[in-house]
């Protein structure tokens, strides 16, 4: 199953693509939309929906995972980032490709056993379990292969409870 892991942002968006068949993960490809500040926040929110759209479409994927929006004390920030996580469920619905949201102590936990796992240590284990050289950069990239993995360990615990 090819899947589209996102770590939604207004300003960097992560993105990052893994195959994975319940029992491995490998990697596709990973990056970052960048938005300018110069941009009315319409226009930045429109352009991360499109491109998430376009990345989807040439990387074929099947799914999506996201990591969902967490608490913080300052609203204002949060706000951009919630508009930008349901413009790109939205987009992806038009390409009918369902999004599952995760919450930061889901992923990882998915991803490290523990749920109030370091970024660093999140990030190790990205690297570990996608098998790169390096942790993946910019940490967005690598926040949003997380995301990915998270699907698929989520899917494949899924799919052992249902075998039982």
């Amino acid at each position: 199953m090819r899947i589209l892991g996102i770590d939604p942002g207004i300003a960097q968006t992560g993105w990052g693509v893994v195959d994975s068949n319940g029992q491995q993960s490998r990697p596709v490809s990973f990056g970052v939309i960048r938005t300018a500040t110069s941009l009315s926040e319409e226009e930045r929110i429109h352009r991360i929906a499109e491109m998430v759209g376009q990345l989807a479409t040439e990387y074929k994927v099947a799914i999506c995972g996201m990591e969902d929006i967490f608490f913080t004390k300052n609203i204002s920030s949060a706000i951009p980032v919630a508009k930008v996580i349901g413009a790109c469920i939205h987009q992806l619905a038009i390409l009918d490709i369902e999004v599952r949201l995760f919450s930061p102590v889901t992923i990882k936990t998915a991803v490290t056993g523990y749920g109030a796992a370091q970024k660093k240590q999140v990030q190790e284990m990205v690297r570990l379990i996608l098998g790169f050289e390096q942790i993946p950069k910019p940490d967005h990239a690598a926040d949003a292969l997380s995301a990915a993995i998270c699907l698929a360990v989520h899917d494949s615990t899924q799919t052992r409870i249902r075998g039982l």
